[in-house]
């Protein structure tokens, strides 16, 4: 028996790619950092590629047509962090506090001890 298979939306399998930018490009650090983050937390034992992946198909499609990989990435791997109890909502809410009072230090080092 032969059936339609039913697709998610961000299953694209067999769909047309479109235009293949295939010119090869470095990735900016906070990209970097997340892949690096992503790969430490998940060998860790805080996830694995399945909850990644489930938080990712669980966002919706509007996020896949507004965030870019990585930032969906970060908000993947955030969230499977909080699920395993690395860290609660109000430590990382103090914990952004505390960043953002730095202000404008995008790639340097915190410090000792921060």
């Amino acid at each position: 028996m032969e059936t339609d298979k039913i697709h998610r939306w961000h299953d694209m399998g067999g769909q047309p790619a479109g235009e293949i930018n295939r010119e090869e490009h470095d990735f900016a650090l906070w990209e970097k950092r997340v892949d690096a983050l992503q790969v430490l937390t998940s060998t860790k034992g805080y996830f694995t590629v399945d909850g990644l992946r489930r938080v990712l198909e669980d966002m919706g499609e509007e996020a896949f047509e507004t965030m870019t990989y990585y930032e969906r990435w970060v908000q993947s791997v955030n969230q499977n962090l909080l699920e395993a109890g690395a860290y609660t909502i109000a430590e990382l809410a103090e914990r952004m506090e505390q960043v953002q009072s730095r202000g404008e230090t995008y790639g340097e080092c915190a410090g000792p001890g921060e």
